[in-house]
C-alpha cells in the first residue's frame, strides 16, 4: 500500500472515530437534558409526563405553604397567564420566597402539578450577599 492510501485511510478513520465519540455524546446528553417551561406553556396542553423539566416562575404571593415536618412545602408558580402548583421537600435557598422569581427542576405529575426536586431561587440585579451589605457603602453624588 502506498504511502498515500496510507494517510488518506488514517483521516478517514480518524473522522469516523470522531464522528463516533460526538454521536456517542449527544446521546448520552439527551437523556440529561432538562427543557424549560412556564406555567402558560403547559396550560391547557399535554404535560411531558416522565420527563426532568424545569418549571420557572413567579412564586404567587400568599400561596406558600410549609408542613409541619418543616422541610415539606407547597407553592403556585405563575408567569401572569397560568398558575402551576408545585411541592418540594428539602432545603429552600436563602432567596426563595413570595413574590421572587424561582426555577423548580423536577417532573409534572399526571394531576397538573410539579413535583420538584431541587429549587432555584433568581434575584435581580440590586442583589447583594448578606455578608456584604454592611461593607459596602452608598455612593451619593453631591449636586451643584
Amino acid at each position: 500500500m502506498k504511502a498515500k492510501h496510507q494517510r488518506l485511510t488514517l483521516a478517514l478513520l480518524a473522522v469516523a472515530a470522531i464522528l463516533g465519540a460526538a454521536l456517542l455524546a449527544l446521546s448520552a446528553l439527551k437523556d440529561q437534558a432538562a427543557f424549560f417551561y412556564a406555567p402558560g406553556d403547559v396550560a391547557g396542553k399535554p404535560l411531558p409526563l416522565g420527563k426532568a423539566v424545569r418549571l420557572g416562575g413567579m412564586v404567587e404571593k400568599g400561596s406558600l405553604t410549609r408542613a409541619k415536618d418543616g422541610v415539606s412545602i407547597a407553592f403556585k408558580v405563575t408567569d401572569g397567564k397560568a398558575v402551576v402548583p408545585v411541592r418540594f421537600r428539602g432545603v429552600t435557598p436563602d432567596l426563595f420566597r413570595e413574590g421572587s422569581g424561582v426555577v423548580a427542576e423536577g417532573q409534572f405529575q399526571p394531576d397538573g402539578s410539579f413535583a420538584a426536586d431541587n429549587l432555584l431561587a433568581k434575584h435581580d440585579e440590586r442583589y447583594m450577599p448578606p455578608q456584604m451589605a454592611g461593607k459596602m457603602h452608598k455612593s451619593e453624588s453631591l449636586e451643584p
